[in-house]
């Protein structure tokens, strides 16, 4: 099946204002993000992108640097008059949140833009920086007028980290909040663009044969996996100061625990749907320090190999402390205090170095009763389990046994698949299409509101306080290219359960 884009609508005019236009995140995922928009016709007819930076560049330049980011990093084949058509609208700003009249200056200079490329005064701004400047660049443009909305609309992109634990996230919420409403801030997250995760809402509420079987009556429990292969690489600093727990589980992992595990929305737009996922996230228990130390494994990978790959000890790697305990590895057992979840635990891992890159979500149901087949033994029955799949290939899988052929009774798993790219044939996507359309035309139902975002860092706290007065006690090593340290298996194992075989 081809999609067809044609049937949706094109945002209003806007200009889209990119802070941290010469890093990365914008080389590498914004602009080829912005091109797959335009290559479908998907960005509003008046349109302009204004790249702030914090030394004087020209426009033309900064230009030439986004059409050599776009080729590297291109999800599919450019088409140049596509490519100069939309880096023609390219302007550069210079700004810098620490000389303040630099804004007044950009605030004059985004106006004249905006009234030659007719774009309403609609405004996106994209903080693609390091945490560390949210706020300055926020103030800055609260101060000078630039997010308030008098007959257009003002909208405002913050990337995670959001916080570093409950207390910073709450303080951050709190002053963006002083500056703009709610309804402007979108808490970008990128694993929310992948369309298996958005597909999760349909898969559940749109099937009949699903939703009834939804809740702790049939369902044993829940694995939440993302592993990655690469190790921390050239971002020794930042992951030294941040580890597996923070930079995953309250932002990524949260958010695929609440589209699984959320009640119903009475409708689906964005109040509705946030709503109940802050309110899932809100229902996980809450743990002692005890507790957090027991149902929680903390591993660090030392030196080895993946494939041909040589990987350094982590503490050997540039710019982390001699005999840091930061975690390169983190799993967790959480229960969720409600009616449809009472009893069923979430096991959840991440971790850097691993074997094989994958993220799932594996729901296992509840054995049948063995008496019709009790000749069988049980452990030559396939466990049931639902896998919806988004990295590295999206898809869903369902697990369950059958039949051999042959005049005996026997038994055997077999798995249904589902693949995205065999059934709708798309090009393929950087996942920030989505996201990017949505904060154009105002739908922020697939972002993070500010309770959310405090009721996941309220929920892994507890981790956090436990292993830093622990500091390296209870940190476990593992080996590049593992499934991580072997206690993990003991999270499980002493609940009479196993985590799938990833592969």
């Amino acid at each position: 099946m081809t999609v067809n884009h044609a049937k949706q609508k094109k945002p209003d005019p806007c200009s889209f204002v990119i802070f941290g236009v010469t890093g990365d995140l914008a080389h590498r995922l914004v602009v080829p993000a912005l091109y797959n928009l335009a290559a479908n016709d998907l960005l509003p007819d008046h349109f302009c992108i204004v790249g702030i930076a914090r030394k004087a560049l020209s426009s033309e330049e900064l230009s030439a640097s986004l059409m050599k980011g776009l080729r590297q990093f291109a999800t599919r084949k450019v088409d140049d008059a596509i490519a100069r058509r939309l880096l023609a609208c390219v302007t550069c700003i210079e700004a810098d949140p620490a000389d303040p009249a630099s804004f007044d200056a950009m605030r004059e200079r985004l106006d004249e833009i905006e009234a030659i490329r007719k774009t309403g005064g609609n405004r996106l701004f994209y903080l693609a920086t390091p945490p560390s400047g949210f706020l300055p660049i926020s103030r800055e443009l609260g101060r000078t007028g630039m997010l308030t909305e008098n007959g257009s609309w003002r909208r405002l992109v913050v990337e995670k980290p959001f916080g570093t634990d409950l207390a910073s996230a709450q303080a951050l919420n709190s002053e963006l909040l002083d500056l703009v409403g709610e309804h402007q801030i979108y808490r970008i997250d990128h694993y929310l663009g992948k369309e298996t995760v958005q597909n999760i809402l349909v898969l559940r509420f749109a099937n009949g044969m699903f939703e009834p079987i939804w809740n702790r009556n049939h369902i044993d429990h829940i694995q939440i996996t993302v592993d990655e292969r690469l190790g921390v690489g050239h971002r020794g600093s930042f992951y030294d100061a941040t580890g597996a727990l923070r930079d995953m589980v309250p932002n990524h992992l949260f958010q695929l625990l609440s589209l699984v595990a959320m009640e119903p929305p009475t409708k689906f737009d964005a109040h509705s749907v946030r709503s109940e996922k802050a309110n899932v996230l809100a229902a996980i228990q809450t743990q002692t320090a005890a507790e957090a130390l027991q149902n929680s494994v903390r591993g660090q990978y030392r030196a080895g190999k993946i494939g041909d790959t040589e990987i350094d000890d982590y503490r050997k790697t540039r710019d982390v402390r001699p005999g840091s305990t930061t975690e390169t590895y983190a799993a967790l057992k959480l229960t969720i205090d409600n009616w449809r979840w009472a009893g069923v635990p979430f096991y959840l891992r991440t971790g850097k170095a691993l074997g094989i890159k994958r993220t799932e979500i594996a729901i296992k149901f509840k054995q049948a009763p063995f008496a019709m087949f009790r000749d069988t033994p049980v452990d030559r029955l396939s466990q049931n389990f639902l896998i919806i799949s988004t990295e590295p290939t999206e898809g869903i899988t369902l697990q369950f046994n059958t039949k051999v052929p042959g005049p005996a009774i026997d038994i055997d798993g077999v798995e249904m698949k589902f693949l995205y790219k065999d059934y709708f044939k798309v090009e393929p996507s950087t996942g920030y299409e989505t996201l990017i359309y949505d904060c154009m035309i105002g739908d922020n139902i697939l972002f993070q509101r500010a309770d959310s975002i405090e009721a996941g860092w309220r929920a892994v706290q507890p981790f956090l306080d436990a292993w830093r007065n622990a500091g390296g006690k209870g940190l476990k090593v593992y080996e590049p290219g593992s499934e991580g340290p072997e206690e993990a298996n003991d999270l499980m194992e002493r609940d009479g359960r196993s985590w799938r075989k990833l592969g």
